[in-house]
């Protein structure tokens, strides 16, 4: 099944968010973080430069933790960063997890994997667009309404009189004036405020996330380089959802307050450990034990529908021809992997023989 094929039968335009859903956003796209700069220098120079942060896994019920590691256990790919792909013929490829963050500990690439990196002829990200300032320019001035409001409303016209104050005040006490993002889409300002302090400071001093890491060691090879998506693809995939939608993960994101650090400790764990399957079971857990509803209307299984699954066909389908020329090295975000529908499956299905590397 084709991506477009996916997307036409799959996809419900009535979703919504949870706090969970925000933290996975670190592994799922991140051209909203790259394109959010409405946050100063001088603002940025203000931010605390270390994350302390606790891993809630540590503190869920034993039962609560052993249900969720069965629940990761039967998900297809559910451990693992690093795979190898083979087809007769051809010269093996690599495929690679990612995590879209600037952390010492992400950016410290095994060994192993630097060195497909360095023998690959082609190296793939999921998207180029963003290493040309030029391009993402031309891309926000193009189609504004991804980014902003074009219609005359303001980043708090749906909201009550109660969550407008509470937003207004929680961006005050961030150092953001709430005139500085009226006109901005929800989703713009959510990347602000939902990243850890730390990693705004490290982004603003001029660290690149483990994707352009990888490109810029590519880059001083003279390799090949090819992206996945566009820079509107990724930017339609998050600024097409509904306001509502949108309103929901900036509220929620904006109370999770001190324990954002904690949610981002527990993924960046998960994600070191290579327990990429516990990641969603153990965030859902995480949440409910935090007070937060269980998903009642079916919200996370309709965001995940929109932007993991339909974009894994997508990138499924685009790799192909780069995977038939052999010797190619693909980094993608780590939750587009496991799964029934991950990256993995979908390529399997065409033919590519895929094993972990361990």
């Amino acid at each position: 099944m084709t991506w477009r094929k996916f997307f036409d039968e799959h996809i419900d335009h009535t979703v919504a968010i949870g706090v969970h859903v925000l933290a996975l956003i670190s592994f799922v796209i991140f051209t909203m973080f790259a394109v959010s700069n409405v946050q100063s220098n001088e603002l940025a120079d203000k931010l605390d430069k270390s994350c302390i942060g606790n891993n809630l896994i540590d503190q869920l019920p034993t039962a609560t933790l052993e249900q969720v590691k069965k629940e990761a256990s039967s998900t297809p790919n559910g451990q693992g960063l690093f795979w190898k792909i083979s087809k007769d013929g051809l010269k093996p490829s690599w495929l690679y997890g990612t995590m879209h963050v600037t952390d010492p500990r992400v950016l410290n690439l095994p060994d192993q994997v630097k060195q497909a990196i360095d023998q690959s002829d082609t190296v793939v990200i999921e998207t180029l667009d963003l290493l040309d300032p030029s391009k993402a320019q031309a891309a926000l001035f193009k189609n504004p309404e991804l980014t902003m409001f074009t219609d005359g409303q303001r980043l708090t016209s749906t909201m009550s009189a109660e969550d407008k104050a509470f937003v207004e005040a929680e961006l005050k006490e961030r150092g953001i004036p709430a005139s500085l993002v009226a006109r901005q889409k929800p989703w713009m300002v959510m990347s602000l405020v939902s990243i850890p302090q730390c990693e705004q400071q490290r982004r603003a001093n001029g660290q690149q996330i483990l994707d352009f890491d990888i490109v810029e060691r590519a880059k001083s090879q003279g390799k090949n380089l090819e992206g996945l998506e566009t820079i509107f693809e990724q930017m339609s995939a998050i600024g097409s959802l509904p306001i509502e939608f949108q309103v929901k993960g900036l509220i929620e994101s904006l109370r999770l307050g001190d324990l954002l650090d904690d949610v981002h400790e527990t993924m960046t764990q998960l994600y070191l450990q290579e327990e990429i399957g516990l990641i969603t079971p153990a965030l859902t857990a995480v949440a409910k034990d935090l007070g937060q509803e269980e998903d009642p209307d079916g919200d996370f299984g309709e965001f995940e529908a929109k932007i993991i699954l339909a974009r894994n066909y997508l990138m499924a389908d685009r790799s192909e021809h780069i995977l038939d020329k052999g010797n190619a090295f693909i980094a993608i975000g780590a939750l587009h992997l496991p799964g029934e529908e991950g990256v993995i499956e979908l390529l399997r299905k065409e033919g590519y023989e895929i094993t972990r590397v361990q």
